[in-house]
C-alpha cells in the first residue's frame, strides 16, 4: 500500500510538466504559423538567413523578384548571389551577426535595380545570441530615376545660367565701351550749348542705367551659378562692421537719396564665413529695406548680431512697405518682383537663401503689410 501510494503522488507533477511542454510546444506552433501566414501575407520582398549563412525562408515576393523557389531553402547564401544580384551581400550579413546592429543601405542589384537594403538581426531571447538576419528589400527604382531625372533638370539648369552669363559678358561689355564713347563724343558736343545734343545726353543716361542694370542681371546670375554648383568660397575670420560699413558705402547714393538712417546692435562682432557672400547677405538684405520703403516716411533700418542657441543671427528690420502674408514664400523665388515700380532683377532674396541655406543656416521673415519687415538670417558660428 505504502509503495503504491508514493507512486500516486510522484505522477502528479509528471503531469503537470507535460501540460506546461505540451503548452509551449501548441504556443511555437502558432507562433510558427503566425510567422508563415506573416510570409505568405506580406508584399515586401524579405529572406530570412540563419546565422551558418543558409537560407532558412523567403516571402512570395522575393520569390517573384529574386526568382527563388523552394528548392533553394536550406541552401547556403553563397550560392544564391546570382539570385539576389548584390555582390557583397554576405559581407553585411556577417557584419550585422557580429555587431548585432541594424545595417541600412541603397544598393544597385546587377539588373540595375534599386532597392533599400535593410538587414536585422534575428536574436534569441533565451540565450541571447544572434540567430540570423532578416533581410528587407524595398524597390526604390522608381524613386532613384525621379532623383537622377532632378539631377539631370538640375545640372541644365546650371548650365543654362553659367552660360547665359558668360556668353552675355563679352557682348554687354561692347556695349559698356560704345557707350563711354557716346558719352565723350556727347559732352564735347554739350559746349555747343545745342539742344539736340542735350536730348543725346539724356538718352545715353538712360542707356547707361538700362546697361548698368543689365550688368547686375548677369552679376547675380554668375553668382546663381557659383551657388548652386556648389562653388567653395574661402572661409576666413569676418567683422560685421566692416561688411556693414563696405556695403554702406556701395549704396552712398540709395542712402542719401531716400534719407534712410541704419543703426547697428552688433552684439557678435564676427563670424567664420566667406567675405563675399557675407557682403552679399547684408548688401541684399539693406539695398532691399532701401528699395521697399513707404512712400509715408523715411527708411529707418535696425540691423542687430547676436548669437543665439549655437546659431549666429543677423537681424535687418525696416519701416518699409511689408509683405503680405500670402506673399512671404514668394519672395524667395528667382525673377519675383511684386513692386512693379521698383527697379530690382528679383534676384537678390533667392541668392541671399541659397547661400544661407547652402552654408547649413536658415533665413526668414517676419512683416506685417504697411508696418515694415524683419529678415533674420541664422548662421553656424563656424562655416
Amino acid at each position: 500500500m505504502g509503495s503504491q501510494k508514493n507512486e500516486t503522488s510522484n505522477s502528479t507533477p509528471k503531469s503537470s510538466s507535460g501540460k506546461k511542454d505540451n503548452q509551449k510546444i501548441r504556443e511555437l506552433i502558432e507562433l510558427n504559423a503566425e510567422l508563415e501566414n506573416y510570409f505568405r501575407n506580406t508584399i515586401i520582398p524579405q529572406l530570412f538567413v540563419d546565422a551558418d549563412l543558409v537560407l532558412r525562408k523567403f516571402t512570395p515576393p522575393a520569390m517573384k523578384q529574386f526568382n527563388l523557389s523552394d528548392n533553394h531553402i536550406g541552401r547556403p547564401m553563397e550560392e544564391l548571389i546570382d539570385n539576389i544580384r548584390y555582390s557583397t551581400i554576405i559581407d553585411n550579413i556577417l557584419e550585422v551577426i557580429e555587431t548585432e546592429q541594424i545595417f541600412e543601405k541603397e544598393i544597385q542589384t546587377t539588373d540595375l535595380h534599386w532597392f533599400q537594403m535593410n538587414i536585422i538581426p534575428y536574436v534569441l531571447k533565451r540565450d541571447n545570441r544572434t540567430n540570423g538576419v532578416i533581410i528587407t528589400f524595398v524597390d526604390i527604382t522608381d524613386r532613384m530615376k525621379v532623383l537622377r531625372d532632378l539631377e539631370k533638370l538640375n545640372a541644365s539648369h546650371e548650365t543654362f545660367i553659367y552660360s547665359v552669363s558668360h556668353d552675355l559678358k563679352a557682348p554687354l561689355a561692347n556695349i559698356e565701351g560704345l557707350l563711354q564713347l557716346l558719352k565723350q563724343t556727347s559732352n564735347d558736343l554739350l559746349e555747343q550749348c545745342d539742344a539736340e545734343n542735350e536730348e543725346q545726353n539724356k538718352i545715353a543716361a538712360m542707356l547707361e542705367n538700362s546697361v548698368k542694370t543689365m550688368r547686375n542681371i548677369i552679376d547675380e546670375l554668375s553668382e546663381i551659378a557659383k551657388i548652386e554648383g556648389n562653388f567653395k568660397e574661402v572661409v576666413e575670420n569676418v567683422r560685421f562692421e566692416d561688411v556693414l560699413t563696405q556695403v554702406e558705402l556701395t549704396i552712398k547714393d540709395n542712402i542719401l537719396e531716400s534719407n534712410a538712417s541704419i543703426t547697428y546692435d552688433i552684439s557678435e562682432p564676427d563670424i567664420e564665413f566667406s567675405r563675399k557672400n557675407l557682403r552679399s547677405i547684408i548688401y541684399n538684405l539693406l539695398s532691399n529695406a532701401i528699395k521697399y520703403k513707404s512712400p509715408d516716411r523715411a527708411p529707418e533700418i535696425h540691423v542687430k548680431t547676436e548669437t543665439l542657441n549655437g546659431f549666429i543671427q543677423i537681424s535687418v528690420k525696416d519701416n518699409g512697405i511689408g509683405i503680405a502674408e500670402e506673399k512671404k514664400e514668394l519672395i524667395f523665388t528667382p525673377f519675383t518682383r511684386f513692386e512693379k515700380n521698383t527697379e530690382g532683377t528679383g534676384i537678390g532674396l533667392y541668392l541671399v537663401k541659397k547661400i544661407v541655406e547652402n552654408a547649413g543656416g536658415e533665413l526668414i521673415v517676419k512683416s506685417k503689410l504697411g508696418e515694415g519687415s524683419e529678415f533674420i538670417v541664422y548662421l553656424k558660428p563656424k562655416a
